[in-house]
């Protein structure tokens, strides 16, 4: 990518991931979508002097800009969405990169049939074990089979290549967390 890339940050949150990004390449500038108006005042916070290269949209993809970007990531979010809401994100953020602009995607993914309460126990209980609150944990389990649109990590990298990505692939695995690349 270029020294003075323009990426699109969708699931912004409360900016840590835009602060890494504005850190670590200092010729960058920045989108970040969030639906959560609270969540993007923390981020103005996490950000401080950095904002000056970071606009924030309160919304959600059909609201960001229209592009053309260098670059695309969604860490944490698209989990939240069932298929069809995830193919049509995808789709979106595929409209707003330059040819060949990648694309990170992050989110919980693994096995959906018998052994998916099994995953989701150990999600919990390493929770548990790396210090969480056992009552908070129990209750993010709850959540987390409740109301997350976990998919298995084929899937997943299916959506992106419906979506209209190329050369996906798994770049990072570490226990519910699964990461893909793609390519416009």
């Amino acid at each position: 990518m270029t020294a003075d890339a323009r990426v699109l940050v969708l699931g912004a949150g409360g900016g840590l991931e835009l602060r890494a990004l504005a850190e670590a390449h200092p010729g960058w500038t920045f989108v970040g979508v969030d639906p959560a108006r609270e969540m993007l005042r923390q981020a103005e916070r996490t950000l401080g002097p950095l904002m000056d290269r970071v606009t924030l949209v309160e919304g959600y993809i059909d609201d960001a800009p229209d592009g053309p970007f260098d670059a695309a990531t969604c860490l944490l979010t698209l989990h939240f969405l069932d298929r069809a809401a995830r193919e049509d994100t995808v789709r979106g953020i595929h409209r707003r990169l330059k040819p060949g602009a990648p694309f990170v995607a992050a989110h919980g993914s693994f096995p959906q049939d018998d052994s998916r309460s099994r995953w989701i126990a150990r999600y919990e209980a390493y929770a548990v074990a790396s210090g969480a609150d056992r009552d908070q944990a129990a209750k993010a389990r709850v959540a987390i089979e409740a109301h997350l649109h976990t998919l298995v990590p084929e899937a997943d990298a299916a959506v992106m290549r419906a979506g209209g990505f190329r050369d996906v692939e798994l770049f990072y695995a570490a226990f519910t967390w699964r990461g893909w690349i793609g390519r416009a």
